[in-house]
């Protein structure tokens, strides 16, 4: 590691942030290149969801297998060959990891390309030192040369295909079942997870070392070999390791920073790693295979894409990514359309093997409005837009289902709500998820976002009559608005406010009866699309800014941790504010709206100074797909989507002295921060290109046409600015 002085970019990122989890899912060490197919993490101890506290390593990842080093360990089984490991004897960088193996003394390390794993063990001095695989489900594998392992694994029912190279013959190797060695020398074998498995054999003398190469493919044994030969063609550990650290500096290098502390740089560029961990471009070399219709297809110069989870990241991580990488957001949603024709629907969870039915809403619809508004158009719009209305049409909305419309659906149509059950009332309707329940209110404000963005595309494409439909359902959250307590509230299916709603407690676990995850507290504000209708509606900018101030000093109504137990995603609690989870992500920039953008200034960069760390608790919620650390480097840049779909972003507070963007049109954008410092959070005044700017926000149009953004930052409010 370089001083801080001479430190590049990739230097900073610190992939253990994040590995202990405040209540819910932590991150882990992933070691991979920007959105590609290979990402690889120690397989740590079962059960031990909070990574940086595992005991243990069970192996290290090969597609759809596991491969671990033994000395003296005639087990197959990963319960039985795992070993201690210590952090102190440990390195993990977004390019390279090494681990001590205690129980064998043998130092694992790792790097990557796209396609393809670069493995290197170091052993101690063994008459009988092996390298295991195993399969996480099942698989058939064929031994070539004493040298070659290929074949394939099953996970989820979809093969992934390895072929491996070994740097040194192995000097035998045998199958076993069952834990016990039962075939030698057979070249074709099956796995099957914890009863078969692979030993390569070895006697090796002190710090021997034996490298493998894995090449990985979802098209079939022959493309990952290519894959491997092509990305991988020397024994030359070093060298990949260092294209890989190229590879990740040079994609880091896209937002230089300068200023701020080193922490706030570690924070920084580790957020910026984890914004591009997704999606994941499957391509391999102009195919791709694709298990939506189970056909391998010639890419025609557009990658596809998988693995997201789009109630996360329309908010702020595709925003990011598309200021930076403008081209590989239009092959994104090339692949959402693909998964649209081959299913019927716009995805809400594009998983690998198939959509996951996740969370609520119709967000792929914001997903690709935010593009088409910001001036990206590289994809075929009108069959967009055709998934965006089938979808807002067709597709229920109930939480975690996808099919045609039901009875509860009906009624957001002809009422403009979803219908809540009323207390003590049992569920009827057998398509609502047994766990997840009816989240009325919540559907029914996200679904009113989505149905404005459906609006605003079919006005971009003069569309008169959807727009005006979709229009009028845009507003559908003012029906959920109770006024005389003055929080969004459920109604019943015959439109009565449903009795005694406590907008703090209600809706049982996650408040799911009524709410995602958060309360009504949160999801009052989540009106993205209509903010100064939602002021109206609360009485007024005072009131609004009132409401505002509120929600980050109410307290629990009782211990912490009995809250916390009801909304276990409700982390990184400022009041009732709760950074740890996705819905509260826009509302600290509300006050802009509110004519007191001092206060944005102040609680953003509180957040930020709380809530985000440079230790394995630095991430304050479950960070799953990169769209905690998205609100993170927007937020210390100095601005953030509030609404995407709308081509402007909300201003904050920057924490560094100077930023720039460097735009994928080869444009540069500089945000300069004259006087900041921890206590200089709050802006003076402002600049744009040289002219005086008074506004709370920015137009997409400046940042990509590149330019220099000014601020002169003091220790105290300027309270007429920006208002």
């Amino acid at each position: 590691m370089k001083d801080d002085v001479n430190k590049d970019p990739v230097d900073y990122v610190k992939p253990y942030i994040g590995s202990i989890g405040h209540l819910l899912t932590a991150t882990s060490p992933t070691v991979m290149l920007p959105h590609s197919m290979v990402q690889v993490s120690p397989v740590f101890t079962p059960g031990i969801t909070d990574v940086y506290l595992a005991d243990k390593i069970y192996g290290f990842p090969v597609g759809a297998c596991t491969i671990m080093p033994t000395v003296n360990c005639d087990e197959i089984q990963p319960s039985k060959c795992a070993s201690s490991f210590d952090h102190d004897f440990e390195t993990a960088t977004p390019y390279y990891y090494s681990v001590l193996l205690e129980d064998y003394d043998i130092t694992v390390e790792y790097t990557v390309t796209y396609h393809a794993i670069y493995y290197r063990f170091t052993f101690p001095a063994s008459a009988n030192s092996n390298i295991l695989i195993s399969a996480l489900d099942a698989g058939e594998l064929e031994v070539t040369d004493f040298r070659v392992v290929k074949g394939y694994c099953i996970l989820n029912g979809m093969k992934r295909y390895i072929y491996m190279e070994f740097s040194r013959p192995f000097e035998g190797y045998s199958v076993y079942k069952e834990g016990r060695q039962e075939i030698v020398q057979q070249k074709a074998f099956k796995l099957e997870a914890e009863k078969t498995g692979f030993a390569a054999k070895y006697e090796t003398s002190d710090k021997d070392c034996i490298e493998v190469k894995v090449g990985l493919s979802y098209i079939d044994v022959d493309q990952a070999h290519r894959n491997l030969v092509t990305e991988i063609p020397d024994w030359d550990f070093e060298s990949i390791k260092s294209q890989a650290r190229d590879i990740w500096n040079n994609a880091l290098k896209a937002i230089e920073v300068k200023g701020g502390t080193e922490k706030q740089r570690t924070i920084f560029y580790t957020a910026l790693y984890r914004a591009m961990s997704r999606m994941v471009n499957v391509t391999e070399y102009g195919r791709y295979y694709s298990n939506y219709d189970k056909k391998v297809h010639d890419c025609e110069g557009h990658d596809f894409y998988v693995n997201d989870g789009i109630w996360d990241t329309y908010r702020c991580m595709h925003p990011l990514q598309l200021l930076i990488d403008s081209r590989r957001q239009m092959d994104m949603i090339r692949s959402y359309l693909h998964i649209y024709e081959n299913t019927g629907w716009l995805p809400t969870f594009p998983h690998l093997e198939r959509d996951l039915d996740v969370m609520i809403g119709n967000h792929a619809a914001a997903f690709i409005l935010d593009a088409y508004m910001k001036g990206y158009r590289d994809f075929d719009v009108e069959k967009a837009y055709e998934a965006m209305k089938k979808n807002a049409m067709e597709c229920t909305k109930l939480p975690w289902r996808k099919g045609p419309l039901t009875e509860l659906d009906k009624v957001y149509l002809e009422k403009g709500f979803f219908p809540a059950l009323d207390k003590g009332e049992e569920e009827t309707v057998k398509e609502v998820h047994p766990f997840e329940r009816r989240q009325a209110v919540s559907v029914t404000l996200e679904w009113s976002y989505d149905d404005w963005c459906v609006a605003q595309m079919a006005k971009a494409l003069n569309k008169e009559e959807d727009y005006r439909y979709f229009a009028k359902r845009a507003q559908n959250y003012k029906n959920l608005y109770n006024e005389r307590i003055g929080f969004m509230a459920p109604k019943n299916a015959h439109g009565e406010w449903v009795k005694d709603f406590d907008p703090k407690l209600g809706g049982g676990l996650g408040g799911r009866d009524y709410t995602t995850e958060c309360n009504s507290w949160i999801y009052t504000f989540h009106v993205q699309h209509d903010i100064d209708g939602l002021i109206d509606l609360m009485g007024g900018k005072e009131k609004f800014a009132e409401r505002l101030d509120a929600l980050f000093t109410e307290q629990y109504d009782g211990p912490k941790y009995r809250f916390l137990g009801q909304f276990p995603d409700s982390t990184g609690l400022i009041g009732q504010y709760a950074q740890g989870n996705e819905p509260s992500f826009h509302i600290p920039y509300l006050y802009n709206y509110a004519g007191q953008p001092w206060k944005t200034q102040r609680i953003v960069r509180k957040i930020m100074d709380i809530w985000y760390g440079d230790g394995p608790l630095g991430i304050c919620g479950d960070e799953d797909g990169g769209a905690m650390s998205s609100w993170f480097v927007f937020s210390a840049m100095g601005f953030y989507p509030v609404c995407p779909g709308k081509p402007v972003y909300d201003i904050g507070s920057p924490i560094f002295e100077e930023i720039k963007i460097h735009i994928d049109n080869d444009k540069v954008f500089t945000i300069k921060a004259i006087n900041v410092s921890s206590k200089n959070k709050y802006i003076q005044s402002a600049e744009l290109n040289g002219k005086p700017l008074n506004e709370p926000w920015i137009k997409h149009e400046d940042i990509v046409n590149g330019g220099t953004l000014v601020f002169h930052m003091g220790p105290r409010p300027n309270k007429s600015w920006g208002i």
